[in-house]
């Protein structure tokens, strides 16, 4: 199934920013979500005049995040409105690491807003309120509501993210870091499962593998996360550790540690129009101990996956 993702650059995008900043607009683009409607509908759904619907219809269409096309209708014809995007994201400028002097692009990606998933059970994911969807189905990964998903759990396989390229056409990458909390998944959750449940978790950038690592447990059963919600059970699955993987000219680092040979020059990021990065299992492991996944108001790190570019 196609996820409809439009990257925004918050510098670059001031028309489509407008556009959203309007209830009215808002709530006509959740009316056409999955759907088509015209003009009347719309107005009668919402109960607004009609001419206040053509308007913001007007705004939406001129920023291209809705379609407008003619077709047959009962007294002649009609104008059918659809969405052209499912899910928008909001990329907001670099900034300068001013304690270290270099320029950093960062992009803070929702554990839930994966564009592409092989996943097997056990497997879920959860919002801060609630459990979204049907334990142990793969199919559950397709529920819209995982947008605002901050756990997302399974044994093996993988789950996959699109970061926009925004390294600048003549800045020098020095290195490509990505960092999230994780933790193995064991089916169930004990305190002696933190140093006793084995999983390696390798991570691939543009389809190329870049390392592997080794979580030695699923931690919880006793301990709560930091930042675990009270109506998450206390058996599940509580926090995990941060892990940052660092490719170099010269390597791949993982916590600052040479883990494989991989560097920037193997990842072609220049080629590319987006940075695709899997985080999973693999078939032939030899630990297939599951994974967690925490994102913001989830486990002990209240950040959701990070990439870092660092430009010389």
């Amino acid at each position: 199934m196609e996820n409809r993702l439009l990257m925004i650059e918050a510098e670059e995008s001031f028309e489509i920013l407008n556009a959203l900043a309007s209830k009215t607009r808002l709530h006509i683009l959740k009316l056409l979500c999955n759907t088509k409607l015209n003009v009347n509908e719309i107005a009668k759904k919402l109960g607004m005049p009609q001419s206040t619907v053509s308007t913001n219809i007007t705004v939406l269409e001129k920023a291209g995040l809705i379609t407008v096309e003619s077709a047959a209708g009962k007294k002649g014809s009609q104008k059918l409105c659809s969405t052209l995007y499912d899910e928008l994201v909001v990329q907001l400028p670099y900034c300068k690491d001013t304690d270290s002097g270099q320029d950093v692009i960062e992009v803070a990606m929702p554990v839930g807003l994966y564009t592409n998933f092989q996943v097997t059970p056990p497997c879920g994911l959860c919002s801060t309120e609630e459990i979204i969807g049907l334990l142990d189905v793969p199919e559950t990964f397709l529920n819209p509501k995982r947008a605002v998903a901050s756990l997302v759990w399974f044994e093996q396989g993988y789950i996959e993210y699109k970061f926009p390229n925004n390294l600048p056409p003549n800045g020098t990458l020095k290195a490509l870091e990505l960092s999230l909390e994780l933790c193995s998944e064991a089916p169930v959750t004990t305190p002696e499962m933190a140093n006793n449940w084995p999983s390696d978790i390798t991570l691939w950038v543009n389809e190329v593998e870049v390392g592997t690592w080794t979580s030695p447990g699923d931690f919880g059963g006793n301990v709560r996360g930091k930042l675990t919600p009270n109506w998450w059970k206390l058996a599940g699955s509580q926090y995990g550790l941060l892990k940052q993987w660092k490719v170099t000219c010269d390597g791949t680092y993982i916590d600052g540690n040479f883990i494989s040979p991989v560097t920037l020059a193997d990842l072609e990021l220049r080629a590319h129009t987006s940075v695709k990065v899997w985080i999973g299992i693999k078939k032939d492991a030899a630990n297939i101990g599951g994974i967690n996944i925490f994102g913001k108001g989830f486990g002990n790190y209240d950040q959701d996956i990070v990439l870092k570019m660092l430009l010389q």
